[in-house]
């Protein structure tokens, strides 16, 4: 039984609908992400998730248990953070571990996750004194401290500079060794590319695509390209005629080529077959961002 399942969700505000009919399920052990422009649906649908809204329609639950029937329940298995939240500003760092961690059975060691966050050196800071930085990897690690079943982070790694970056990627996918099913609402294309097994793309409440991020990029239009500068110059013909070439220019010195996966392959034998060293070499493939601005038509970066 998936940890997570959402059918066929509804939700609309003064007639409005904003989540329009979503389905997915995450499964133990998984990072999920959740992708889509602001006001496509994707807080509403967490918030379903979590308890703290009431679908219209359709079937949210959370290991077998209705989020907003059995919310007691719920937050024992399920740790969230917030795109927005706020604690009592006098309250410090070690403080607010030791209150969130008692109201847990069997809570994780919220010391080890201090450390893992960066933290340790404001145990004895009060909230309110605390940078936006911190403050997110605060609710991280109160997210985490219960020990749950499944995460849902919204906005996981924003106002972090890209080291606490890097290292909460790697403490998510320590989460997820150990079975936790995490969902991820993020507005980063590295870091959904680099967490995520599988990705919905919602926008204006729909769920447009549902994939590997490997399988989105596979979607997308955007060509394959390939820039390099030879002292031995190549016949322009010669590179239209690759598999599935698409361009060939010149710019500030440099070659630069576009196609497909066929058209890379082939211009490396081409370059063994000539004998031609390519310096500078440098093959561009498609990212995650590609895909999402086919999907979407925004940019999300």
């Amino acid at each position: 039984m998936p940890v997570i399942e959402v059918q066929d969700l509804r939700k609309a505000y003064g007639g409005r609908r904003v989540v329009d009919g979503v389905s997915f399920t995450v499964d133990e052990g998984e990072i999920f992400g959740i992708l889509g422009p602001n006001g496509a649906g994707k807080t509403t649908t967490v918030e379903c998730i979590e308890g703290l809204r009431t679908p219209d329609a359709g079937l949210v639950r959370v290991a077998g248990l209705d989020p907003v029937a059995r919310h007691e329940e719920v937050t024992r298995l399920l740790g969230v953070q917030l795109q927005q939240s706020e604690l009592q500003p006098k309250l410090t760092v070690g403080e607010a571990l030791d209150l969130y961690a008692s109201l847990y059975e069997r809570p994780a060691d919220w010391r080890v996750l201090v450390e893992r966050l960066g933290l340790e050196g404001q145990l004895r800071t009060r909230f309110g004194k605390l940078s936006g930085g911190q403050q997110q990897r605060l609710f991280i690690a109160l997210a985490l401290v219960g020990n749950p079943r499944a995460v849902v982070l919204d906005e996981l790694t924003t106002g972090l500079d890209p080291r606490a970056r890097r290292e909460t990627w790697a403490l998510i996918e320590d989460i997820r060794a150990g079975g936790v099913a995490v969902v991820l609402v993020t507005h980063f294309m590295e870091e959904a590319q680099r967490l995520c097994d599988r990705i919905a793309v919602i926008d204006s409440g729909q769920l447009t695509a549902l994939d590997t991020p490997a399988g989105l990029i596979g979607r997308t239009a955007t060509p394959r390209t390939v820039a390099f500068a030879a002292d031995t110059p190549l016949e322009r013909a010669e590179l239209l005629a690759l598999p599935g070439a698409l361009t060939v220019t010149t710019q500030d010195g440099q070659t630069i080529v576009t196609g497909t996966d066929a058209t890379v392959d082939a211009f490396v034998s081409l370059l063994a077959r000539h004998a031609v060293t390519a310096r500078g070499l440098r093959i561009t493939d498609a990212t995650l961002d590609d895909a999402y601005l086919d999907l979407t038509g925004t940019d999300q970066s």
